[in-house]
C-alpha cells in the first residue's frame, strides 16, 4: 500500500535516515479515558478499529469518521528499523497530536507532550528491542474543560457559526529518524538581507561527547556555491555568520532561496550532516509603511482557516497545501493570516517556495485569558510554536491571540496578553508582534482591527484618509495615532445556494452585485494611505461558513482574474 502523507514532513531541518508511520494502525475509542486503567498499553487482542494516520478519527480520509466527543483514543502499530539504523539514537517524531499525548514503546513510556499544534520529539533508543517494536500512543482531548486552546474545533456537537468539526488525536505526520551519538539538535537562522549574510546558532546534543568539534556550512545558489563558514563548537552551541556573495532577496512572488548545507565535523571526519534551506529577506517598518528589504509592501491578505472536507485539520495530499496558496495567489492575494490553527512545516515550505507573507497565529480560542491558569498554559504552547516557525522567510509576523474583547478580569487579561507579547518579542526581535487581532490591544506592534460593515457607501466613508481608525471598543488602550495599521478581517460576504450556509450581512444577489461591493470594500483600503495591509474573510467556504471567494471543495467561485484585478490596484501606501 502507498503511504498517505509520504513525504518528508520537515523540509527545512532534514536529514535522509528517516521512516515513515503514517499508513494503517490500530485504533480504539476511550469514551471515559479509562485506557491506561484497563490496561491498553499492554493489550494483547487487537484494538477494536483501524485508522489511516495521519488523518483524525472525525476525518472521512481517517476511515473513521466519528464525529462525537472523544475524550481519549489509543493507536498501536509495530515497525522494524531499517539496516544502518543500529548504533545510532532512535527519534519518534509528531508533527502534531490533539491534545494530551503520551507513547510507549514495547511497554515502556518514552514521552509525553501536552499542545494540540506543535511538533514534538521522543528519543525512544532505550525502549527499542531488535527486531520487531510495538508503538502505543494515547491522545487525550478534554475540550470542553476550558484548560486548552482549540481554535475554531466546534464546542457543541455539531459544527455552529464559525466552529468547525473537531479534531481529535494525531493529525499530522508521524515518523523515526536515526542519528548518531552526537548530532544537530535544531539551529536558528536569522537572514541580514541589507548585509547579504545569515546567522546560524545550532544546538549540539551529546557535544560533550566528542573533542575538537566545528560546525562547517556552504550556501548554494542553484548548482552554485555563495558562501562557507565554520566554528568551533562551544558547550552545546556552535555560533558563526555565513556571508553571501552576490546576494539574491527573498521577496514576495519572486523568492530566492539558498540550499544550506551543514557538516558537524571531528577533527577532519563528519559526525552528522543535515541539509536545510534560507531565504534573504528583512521586515522593517518606516512610520505606517511596511518594509520588505527596505520596500514598502501593502500586505494583500487573506483569512485561510486551513480544513479540508475530507480530511478536517489535515490536507489530503502535498499538492493541496501547495494548491491553496496558488489559489489564493491567482486571486491576486500575496499572503494569508493562518487563522486559529498552526500550519504544518509543509505549508510553510510551500510559502517559502513561493513567496507568499504569513502571519503565524496560535489558536486561542477555547481558553480564557482572563483566568489565572491561561497564561502559562498558553505561553508554553505558544513559545514552542514560534521556535519552530522561526526558520521561514515566509513567516513576516505574530499574532498569539485573535479577537480578545468579551472577556472579563480586565488585569489578568491584560497581564495574559502583554506577558505574551513580550515573551513573543524576546524569543524573536525580527518581526512585529500582534497582541491580540481584532480585540483589546495593550502592547503591540501593529494596531488593526475587524470591521465586517457590508455597504460600500459606510465603509468608503470610514476608511476615507484622514479620518481617524474605526474601532467599536471602548475603554481599553487606544489607537495612538502612530502605529501601522490595516483592517486584518473584512468582507466574508456571503455567496452561497445553501440556504443554511451563512456569510456577513446580507449576501448580495447576483454575481456583478458580489463583484462590485468585493471592489467597494476592497478599494476603500487600498486608497487610505494610513494602512499598511488588508484581509479578506475568507479563501474557502468551511462547513456552514459560506463566505469564501472559493468553494469547501476548492472550486472558485468568481473568474480569479476578476478578483485580481481588484487586489492588485495599487495602494496608496505604495506610491
Amino acid at each position: 500500500m502507498s503511504i498517505p502523507r509520504s513525504e518528508y514532513p520537515r523540509p527545512q531541518f532534514s536529514r535522509p535516515t528517516w521512516m515513515n508511520l503514517n499508513g494503517s494502525w490500530e485504533f480504539e475509542i476511550d469514551p471515559g479515558d479509562t485506557g491506561r486503567a484497563r490496561g491498553l498499553v499492554n493489550k494483547k487482542e487487537p484494538y477494536q478499529q483501524m485508522i489511516t494516520v495521519p488523518f483524525c478519527p472525525e476525518s472521512e480520509l481517517s476511515g473513521v469518521g466519528h464525529k462525537d466527543f472523544m475524550e481519549a483514543v489509543w493507536y498501536r502499530r509495530s515497525f522494524t528499523l531499517p539496516e544502518g539504523a543500529e548504533g545510532c539514537r532512535v527519534l519518534l517524531h509528531f508533527g502534531a497530536v490533539d491534545y494530551a499525548c503520551e507513547a510507549w514503546v514495547n511497554g515502556q513510556s518514552v514521552g509525553t507532550h501536552e499542545g494540540g499544534y506543535v511538533s514534538f520529539t521522543f528519543d525512544i533508543t532505550a525502549a527499542l528491542t531488535e527486531g520487531e517494536n510495538v508503538l502505543v500512543v494515547c491522545a487525550q482531548d478534554h475540550q470542553r474543560g476550558g484548560r486548552q486552546p482549540y481554535g475554531k474545533q466546534s464546542e457543541r456537537f455539531f459544527s455552529h457559526d464559525c466552529s468547525y468539526t473537531r479534531t481529535t488525536g494525531i493529525w499530522q505526520t508521524v515518523w523515526l529518524e536515526w542519528v548518531p551519538e552526537t548530532y544537530i539538535e535544531s539551529m536558528r537562522l536569522i537572514p541580514d538581507a541589507a548585509n547579504g549574510l545569515v546567522q546560524i546558532d545550532a544546538k549540539i546534543k551529546g557535544a560533550a561527547r566528542l573533542s575538537d568539534l566545528k560546525l562547517a556550512v556552504e550556501a548554494f545558489y542553484g548548482d552554485f556555491s555563495k558562501g562557507v563558514a565554520e566554528a568551533k563548537v562551544d558547550g552545546d552551541r556552535a555560533r558563526l555568520t555565513l556571508y553571501v556573495e552576490d546576494p539574491q532577496l527573498w521577496e514576495p512572488g519572486d523568492p530566492a532561496l539558498y540550499d544550506l548545507a551543514l557538516k558537524l565535523m571531528a577533527g577532519a571526519a563528519v559526525v552528522d550532516e543535515v541539509s536545510s534551506y534560507f531565504g534573504l529577506r528583512t521586515i522593517s517598518f518606516d512610520g505606517k509603511k511596511c518594509l520588505i528589504n527596505g520596500k514598502p509592501v501593502f500586505q494583500r491578505l487573506i483569512l485561510d482557516q486551513g480544513f479540508y472536507p475530507d480530511g478536517i485539520y489535515t490536507a489530503p495530499t502535498d499538492e493541496e497545501l501547495k494548491a491553496d496558496i496558488e489559489r489564493s495567489m491567482a486571486m491576486g492575494f500575496n499572503g494569508a493570516r493562518l487563522h486559529q490553527k498552526v500550519f504544518e512545516q509543509r505549508f510553510l515550505y510551500w510559502a517559502d517556495k513561493l513567496g507568499y507573507l504569513c502571519w503565524g497565529e496560535m489558536p486561542s480560542w477555547g481558553i480564557d485569558p482572563s483566568r489565572p491558569h491561561t497564561l502559562g498554559v498558553f505561553l508554553k504552547e505558544w513559545i514552542e510554536v514560534v521556535e519552530r516557525d522561526f526558520n521561514s522567510p515566509a513567516i513576516i509576523g505574530w499574532c498569539p491571540f485573535n479577537e480578545v474583547w468579551g472577556e472579563s478580569g480586565d488585569g489578568l487579561r491584560r497581564l495574559t496578553l502583554t506577558t505574551t507579547y513580550r515573551a513573543t518579542k524576546a524569543i524573536d526581535k525580527t518581526r512585529p508582534v500582534i497582541d491580540a487581532s481584532g480585540g483589546y490591544h495593550y502592547e503591540t506592534d501593529i494596531y488593526d482591527t475587524h470591521d465586517y460593515e457590508q455597504s460600500v457607501e459606510i465603509y468608503t466613508k470610514r476608511y476615507a484618509p484622514g479620518e481617524e481608525l474605526y474601532d467599536h471598543r471602548v475603554g481599553e488602550v487606544p489607537y495612538d495615532g502612530v502605529k501601522p495599521m490595516f483592517v486584518s478581517e473584512y468582507g466574508g460576504i456571503r455567496w452561497t445556494d445553501d440556504e443554511h450556509g451563512w456569510g456577513y450581512g446580507v449576501g448580495p444577489k447576483t454575481a456583478e452585485e458580489f463583484i462590485e461591493r468585493y471592489r467597494g470594500l476592497t478599494t476603500a483600503l487600498l486608497k487610505n494611505p494610513e494602512h499598511m495591509g488588508f484581509c479578506y474573510t475568507q479563501l474557502t467556504d468551511v462547513e456552514q461558513e459560506q463566505n469564501g471567494l472559493y468553494t469547501y471543495q476548492r472550486k472558485a467561485k468568481f473568474p480569479p482574474e476578476v478578483i485580481r484585478e481588484i487586489n492588485q490596484q495599487k495602494a496608496a501606501i505604495e506610491e
